[in-house]
């Protein structure tokens, strides 16, 4: 039996439905200075000489001059003005820019948080609402900022950022687009002052803007915009009924209510995205954590890494069983999970030999499956 190279009614109904919303186009660098604001307003330029209706939603220049010269004769969309704790600050209007319906709005600093009043918390959420209403968006990240890649950053410079993207975001994009320079280049750019100003240019050529965090910054953007491609390009031949659909991976994240678990969830967030794969995040609920057992601290935590799973694109499943290992077990042989994600606490041996290694049980129960180990410890 042969399968029908067509493409199903729900697969034309998407590219049909894909060719009439608002498109998103997203700048990713791997540093302050790389080029991308620079690259959107040409870009913007560019769009308004073919005749489009082009807006500046909101750009940071920073004093950089060569960014404030594309700025000058582009339409910049008045900002709205906020009281914040005695002070008048200003954020993105996205209300007015709605009702103003340019056909572009091009929108800086994508992983900005916003100030409390605003419409939304983060800026991302401000992008999303003008997709809604019809209208193009360019906008801009660093790649520090993407959630999946916020431990790896924090090992490579020493420095957690605290502002984030769910990766799920890039999903929504058209396009993704890796703005790159050498890093010589950058670090001639810092000298030169065109990224901060001459007093902390030092501190930063020996701290974040150190040769070794840019080279490892640029792959991992470098990686991500590939990543992202390459599952734009599967979609694509999935969509047009170019090839069969191959064995699909399941990866599974072991959940918890350690407040360290964001690690897991973003590490599996992480492998999901480049395998492609639907993932779940797995919570199971032993008689010591029920509802009326569990102690508040831990019922926070667990919330809290629920809500990352959700917004990082997890199937977020909690089962009941009387062991750990039971529960993730029963669920990884229902669903024929391929990897699975695991969080290592520090234990003693004595709990380890009085209880037995959840680990080593599921590697019994489950042999075929790729499994990841990943310290709750902050390194």
């Amino acid at each position: 039996m042969t399968s029908d190279p067509r493409p199903s009614a729900d697969a034309l109904l998407e590219r049909l439905q894909a060719r009439d919303r608002a498109r998103l186009r997203i700048y990713i660098g791997a540093a302050p200075g790389v080029g991308k604001s620079y690259a959107m307003l040409r870009e913007a330029h560019a769009l308004r000489d073919r005749g489009l209706d082009v807006v500046v939603g909101v750009v940071e220049t920073y004093g950089r001059a060569e960014t404030e010269a594309q700025v000058k004769d582009l339409e910049i969309a008045p900002r709205r003005r906020i009281e914040y704790r005695g002070v008048t600050l200003e954020e993105m209007d996205v209300d007015a820019l709605v009702a103003r319906h340019p056909e572009v709005v091009v929108v800086d600093e994508l992983a900005h948080t916003n100030v409390p009043g605003s419409r939304f918390e983060k800026r991302y959420q401000d992008v999303l609402a003008l997709l809604a209403a019809g209208i193009h968006v360019m906008t801009a990240v660093n790649i520090q900022h993407l959630e999946t890649l916020n431990d790896a950053v924090a090992r490579v410079t020493g420095v957690r950022v605290r502002e984030t993207v769910p990766d799920t975001f890039l999903e929504r994009a058209d396009e993704v687009i890796n703005v790159d320079v050498t890093v010589e280049e950058l670090r001639s750019r810092l000298r030169e002052g065109k990224i901060y100003k001459p007093e902390k240019v030092e501190q930063a050529l020996s701290n974040f803007f150190r040769k070794g965090n840019l080279s490892t910054l640029r792959e991992l953007a470098l990686r991500a915009v590939a990543d992202e491609v390459g599952e734009k390009a599967a979609s694509y031949r999935a969509r047009e009924g170019l090839e069969p659909a191959l064995i699909p991976e399941r990866v599974m994240v072991c959940m918890s209510s350690n407040a360290h678990a964001p690690r897991v969830i973003r590490t599996g967030a992480r492998i999901a995205g480049r395998l492609g794969s639907k993932w779940y995040a797995v919570y199971v609920e032993t008689p010591r954590e029920t509802a009326a057992r569990i102690r508040p601290q831990d019922a926070e935590a667990l919330a809290v890494n629920i809500r990352l799973a959700e917004s990082l694109g997890a199937t977020v499943v909690r089962v009941h069983a009387d062991r750990p290992a039971e529960g993730l077990i029963a669920f990884a042989q229902r669903e024929g999970v391929t990897h699975v994600i695991f969080g290592q606490t520090a234990r003693s041996r004595w709990e380890i030999v009085w209880r037995g290694s959840t680990l080593d049980r599921f590697l019994s129960a489950v042999p075929d499956a790729a499994v990841q180990v990943v310290p709750l410890q902050e390194p």
